[in-house]
């Protein structure tokens, strides 16, 4: 039996029960569109997926690139997936027709790209790094620079990275040293060291389009002297055709945990005198334009921690199904056939878990993805500025919250399958190892703590904040009145109510004392804040279940276990938000106060 990559019922039900997929093509970008369109694509990715992608994601992990001082070497199937996923127009897919795209929502963009990491995170990462390139180039780049650049990575001919992490700075960009000299022909030479920089190097493609994060001579220091700039692998002329290899060298690769099919190099730019480089935009801009693609890339590096584990739970729920092992615990008799593990509590025990995460997960991030159809696509000024307020907001909670919890879901697979778990006979101590990249990738999960707290949830005087908890109250009060969800809208109001009273205290702390106290608790306060936002997926989806299952037929087993999960995470999970509140309040200093000689 074929294990799904994803339940399907479960797909329908996110994009067209609990949100409002169907009803896109009312919007003028969307005319051409149906659900039948929707449909299409997303069947195309999954036969895509699951003919090149999926099988070659073990032996991409235990035949990792190699690099011979001259040349990265990668096993055929990589490049083969890679041709089949632009064939079938993934890479412009959101796009406009105009470009070769097919005008795609988001949020079937990223059903699409699900099947992609949930089969074979490493390949995948190669399509999701060149499309997030092209739409920076789209969004800020020169018409000279789109034509030149922009087609041939939504064909597939190109690839793109982004580099902005340094050996001796890691995240905080204010002190990259990368240089950039202007020359008479409006260019730049660019010199540097970047490290990290996933699919720096390789033979996939005809080139590779570096978006590069350098000072211009004379910039001031930190974040607002930083520029943007384009730096090819190989020069490209007035015409289209390659030209000379530029000043861009790689240094060596960097060996993973996880994700090993996904080249990490470092990158030496300007070893031969500068490498040549475009500006994109205006100078000392660089930062703004590259967290277009960084916010684009945290949220799917929250989809793909959430197909790592929704992966682990399909696999592990098949296995749970089919594995005989011990017989329930009032069973006397041994010569009674051994039942299933998944008739052992403990074992429906951490499915529910896994289900909990990743389907609450999956809920959010494609959440994310209609506010950016929204942000796009709106009629109206005000729903399309809402859209953007909730999407800053929840951008480091869609980042961070499934990267932390989805990786608790692969341990858990790990656990029932038990000794095999760790055995590379299965699947699930792969994704385990995959995962375990995603708390530390675009921005490390305590960064986005000091995101939210610091910055996100306080922005324009909290509007962010409050827009969300009124989209809470709202829900909240429709389940209210639905006999399945009146307990479980209770705890969720009641959660929302702190979130909000918490972070008005914190923020007046915050001018009182300084932020170095409160800020030292923001994973603390991430966690709270992705706890209540989890709850309110969950209640969004036991709503739903709740309304369908009198007229369920044989879904009703289905919308039970929505309902099921909702509760686990509600009643089980949810209430942790109390202690957590009563240590962000007393601002705790147990953590802030520790001194480096007492370890």
């Amino acid at each position: 039996m074929t294990i799904p990559l994803i339940n399907p019922r479960d797909l329908k039900f996110q994009l067209y029960e609990l949100l409002d997929t169907e009803n896109l093509p009312q919007r003028a970008r969307f005319a051409e569109h149906s659900r039948e369109t929707f449909d299409a694509a997303i069947d195309t990715a999954q036969r895509v997926a699951e003919q090149y992608f999926a099988p070659h994601n073990r032996e991409l992990d235990e035949n990792e690139p190699t690099f011979d001082g001259k040349q990265v070497f990668i096993i055929p199937a990589v490049k083969q997936a890679l041709a089949a996923f632009a064939d079938a127009g993934f890479l412009a897919a959101h796009h406009d027709y105009a470009l070769g795209g097919m005008q795609l929502p988001q949020i079937i963009v990223q059903a699409c790209q699900a099947y992609f990491q949930a089969a074979n995170i490493a390949t995948s990462s190669y399509s999701f790094l060149t499309g997030a390139a092209a739409n920076v180039i789209q969004h800020f780049g020169s018409d000279e620079q789109k034509q030149r650049f922009l087609a041939p990575m939504l064909d597939g001919r190109y690839t793109g990275t982004m580099a902005l992490t340094e050996p001796h700075a890691g995240s905080s960009l204010g002190d990259l040293r990368t240089a950039a000299e202007p020359q008479a022909d409006g260019s730049y030479r660019i010199s540097g060291n970047k490290i990290f920089i996933s699919g720096g190097d390789h033979e996939l493609s005809h080139n590779i389009v570096h978006l590069v994060l350098a000072r211009i001579k004379g910039a001031a220091a930190g974040v607002k002297g930083i520029s943007l700039f384009i730096v090819p692998k190989f020069l490209v002329n007035a015409d289209g055709s390659l030209g000379a290899r530029n000043d861009v060298a790689l240094a060596g690769l960097l060996h993973k945990m996880g994700w090993r099919g996904t080249t990490s190099t470092m990158l030496n730019f300007g070893e031969q005198g500068g490498a040549v480089g475009y500006l994109i935009g205006e100078p000392n801009q660089g930062l703004r334009y590259m967290f277009h693609m960084m916010n684009e890339a945290r949220i799917g590096v929250g989809m793909g921690a959430t197909m790592l584990g929704y992966a682990g739970y399909q696999y592990s729920l098949h296995y749970a199904r089919n594995r005989p092992q011990g017989r329930p615990a009032s069973a006397r008799d041994f010569s009674t056939p051994q039942v299933p593990i998944i008739q052992h509590a403990d074992v429906r025990r951490m499915l529910l878990i896994q289900k909990a995460y990743v389907e609450g997960a999956l809920a959010l991030e494609f959440y994310c993805a209609t506010l950016v159809d929204d942000i796009a696509t709106a009629s109206d000024e005000t729903t399309q500025a809402n859209a953007r307020l909730l999407l800053d907001l929840l951008t480091p909670i869609a980042k961070a919250w499934p990267s932390h919890y989805c990786l608790i879901a692969n341990k858990l697979a790990i656990q029932i399958l038990g000794g095999y778990g760790f055995t590379r006979d299965y699947p699930v101590e792969q994704y385990y190892r995959d995962n375990r990249l995603n708390p530390i990738h675009e921005g490390t999960n305590g960064i986005q703590a000091l995101d939210l707290l610091g910055r996100k949830a306080m922005m324009q005087e909290g509007a962010a904040l409050k827009l969300l908890l009124q989209r809470i109250g709202a829900t909240v009060a429709e389940a209210a009145a639905e006999p399945e969800c009146s307990a479980l809208a209770q705890h969720v109001g009641d959660a929302a109510k702190l979130l909000g009273e918490l972070t008005l205290q914190l923020g007046m702390a915050m001018l009182q004392s300084g932020p170095d106290g409160v800020l030292a608790n923001a994973a603390l306060y991430l966690d709270l804040a992705g706890k209540v936002v989890i709850s309110w997926m969950w209640l969004r989806q036991a709503l739903v279940a709740a309304k369908a299952l009198p007229h369920a037929g044989s879904d009703a087993d289905f919308y039970r276990g929505k309902l099921q999960a909702a509760r686990y995470y509600i009643e089980w999970e949810l209430p942790e938000i109390q202690h957590q509140a009563n240590l962000l309040r007393g601002k705790s200093d147990v953590c802030l106060t520790m001194q480096d000689g007492w370890f």
